[in-house]
């Protein structure tokens, strides 16, 4: 994206890069925008499809929010994104990040744009004690920078800010300040207070969640179901699923209250996935019936799990019990195709 800054691939890759690391990120990038190369194939795209393009990387919520950002493009300013800080800034899904990124990197407009990695380096350079999760804090770091952003070079500016707190300033583990070009300046550095910064308060501890995870097959195909379209993983597909750690009796009996006929059943092992705010624990049954279609109206959806790795967007929650149905997710599927394409 730094090769060819254009608005639209700037702001799909800093869209993308929030909560997720460069290295990570690199294919999914390459595969939207080949897939969707402008503001209007994102406008445009099947929900389904768009799912299934950002599968791997969470946080949906982010996609869902650009394509809405993709209709306003298109209704309003023909397509293009706004050569406009403030029209940016409006735009569903788009902060002050964001639309500094944008304005400054694709634009040459000089405003900042503030990440975590930015206010590493700010809050050490300056001692700055202020809780970094706060919003003046942000604020007041973005009032400071635009005082000192270059006018010719901002968007240099932005990315050179960024990459410190990436590469040089780094969130975990000790600075590398001995090759840091902001050393001398650094009081932080000049205290030997580095690893005291930023401030930041303590989170509220995660809502724990007890689930118990179903692998439903019958000869072929394998159940799995649509979740609703608003809440934690909105509009996704999943294996069915039960609150609380049941055991396989409980399991049988829900399963015949669904119209299905049990055959065998079988522990699968425990796993977790931590979301922003929830933390599920699940356990998990591997179920061989007779019939799936039997419970066609109760909400599965039956398919071959070769089906639903190319089609169905299943999030990576499921990752431990999906293997199960030989399906891969993301960017694991990715590169197994990859592999057997060189081969």
């Amino acid at each position: 994206w730094r090769e060819d800054p254009k608005p639209y691939r700037v702001w799909v890759s800093e869209i993308m890069l929030q909560q997720t690391r460069v290295e990570a990120v690199k294919p999914f990038f390459e595969r939207f925008v080949r897939a969707l190369p402008d503001v209007k194939s994102l406008a445009e795209c099947p929900q389904d499809q768009l799912l299934k393009l950002w599968e791997g990387l969470g946080y949906y919520n982010r996609v869902r929010n650009m394509q809405k950002a993709a209709v306003e493009i298109m209704e309003k300013y023909g397509g293009k994104m706004p050569a406009d800080y403030g029209k940016l800034l409006a735009l569903p899904g788009i902060g002050s990040y964001t639309a500094g990124a944008v304005a400054s990197i694709a634009y040459g407009i000089p405003v900042p744009a503030v990440d975590g990695n930015v206010l590493r380096v700010v809050t050490r350079l300056t001692l700055d004690e202020e809780d970094i999760l706060r919003q003046s804090m942000k604020k007041k770091t973005e009032n400071t920078l635009l005082k000192v952003i270059p006018k010719d070079r901002p968007g240099a500016f932005n990315q050179a800010m960024m990459e410190l707190g990436a590469t040089v300033c780094v969130p975990n583990g000790m600075a590398k300040c001995e090759v840091c070009p902001l050393e001398a300046l650094c009081l932080a550095r000049r205290e030997n207070r580095v690893m005291e910064f930023p401030k930041k308060a303590k989170k509220k501890p995660r809502r724990l969640e007890k689930r118990t995870v179903l692998v439903i097959r019958d000869g072929e195909k394998a159940a799995i179901r649509k979740r609703p379209s608003r809440g934690l993983l909105a509009g996704l597909y999943e294996l069915p699923n039960l609150a609380g750690h049941l055991s396989d009796v409980e399991v049988l009996d829900y399963l015949k209250q669904q119209g299905l006929s049990p055959i065998r059943i079988q522990r699968l092992e425990a796993s977790k996935h931590i979301f922003s705010h929830i933390e599920w624990q699940m356990i998990g049954y591997m179920v061989k019936v007779e019939e799936l279609e039997s419970a066609e109206n109760h909400g599965m959806l039956f398919v071959e799990p070769s089906r639903t790795e190319k089609e169905y967007p299943i999030p990576a929650a499921f990752g431990a019990y999906t293997d199960y149905l030989q399906i891969r997710l993301g960017q694991e599927k990715y590169e197994q195709l990859d592999r057997g394409a060189n081969e």
